[in-house]
């Protein structure tokens, strides 16, 4: 495994395993670095979302960097006010005209809205159909949700993008999406650095001479997670992409599995209908 890395979606594409989030990274020059920095350093999975006002410069990004855009995942997602069948539709090709690109690799609801949810899901079935989205998936979404949605559907979702970390391990989360061939992404890999005094954490990265962030997101990828660290720093885009070169032991993986604490740093989607 390494940098390189890519995963097969259930309907057979190939996603990389590793790269750049953008959540709360400014618009303008900021997101514009962030993106062209992660290129340079060999990332090749930007995702990014409406919401986050920063679609545009990831495009720019995108453009300025050196890497040919069939070499580069881009993932974006639909906003909740921007569900139902007709609104999707418009706000996918509101994204693709902002990020400036004519297809994307990975559509994603971004959080479960009761009522409206199966109907934007028919607009993103639409939208594979037409091969204007090379996947779809969802985020925020629990096992309810789940089921719900895959008792519907004519297309899987391929991703269930949540926030994931030994703070938050979501076990019967990852064994269902597993069971069902969907790919766990985890968003918020390293707790927001909220949980890097912890001692025991601090104690493992001595240990393996790594970083805590790097420990929290070496868990990750050995669980079979796909990981988008968010950075706008060139050295902790740097320092977040060497996570290739080690590998935690069995005892340590199961330490920091019991880390869990139900520990959120975003809104809990368990009681979203």
């Amino acid at each position: 495994m390494d940098i390189n890395t890519r995963v097969t979606l259930n309907n057979g594409v190939k996603m990389p395993i590793f790269g750049l989030g953008v959540y709360q990274t400014k618009k303008g020059s900021e997101t514009q670095n962030a993106v062209i920095t992660a290129l340079n350093y060999g990332y090749r999975l930007i995702d990014t979302a409406r919401i986050y006002d920063n679609e545009e410069d990831v495009g720019i990004g995108i453009k300025e960097s050196s890497v040919p855009r069939d070499e580069i995942f881009i993932t974006t997602k639909l906003w909740n006010s921007d569900h139902g069948y007709d609104k999707a539709l418009k706000a996918f090709e509101k994204s693709l005209r902002s990020l400036q690109i004519d297809y994307l690799d990975l559509y994603l609801i971004h959080w479960p809205q009761e009522e409206l949810r199966n109907e934007t899901w028919k607009a993103f079935e639409r939208l594979y159909e037409e091969k204007l989205v090379k996947a779809i998936g969802v985020s925020n979404y629990t096992i309810s949700h789940l089921k719900e949605l895959l008792s519907k559907c004519n297309v899987p979702p391929a991703i269930n993008q949540v926030e994931f970390h030994p703070y938050l391990y979501q076990k019967e989360l990852l064994e269902y999406c597993k069971k069902n061939n969907i790919w766990l992404e985890a968003y918020s890999p390293i707790a927001r650095g909220k949980k890097f005094s912890d001692k025991r954490l601090i104690e493992l990265a001595e240990k393996y001479k790594k970083s805590p962030a790097q420990i929290l997101l070496r868990w990750s990828l050995q669980h079979d997670v796909i990981v988008i660290p968010k950075s706008s720093h060139n050295e902790r885009i740097l320092e977040n992409s060497k996570i290739f070169d080690f590998e935690l032991s069995l005892e340590d993986m199961q330490l920091l599995d019991s880390f869990n604490e139900n520990f959120r740093t975003c809104w809990d989607p368990t009681n979203v209908k």
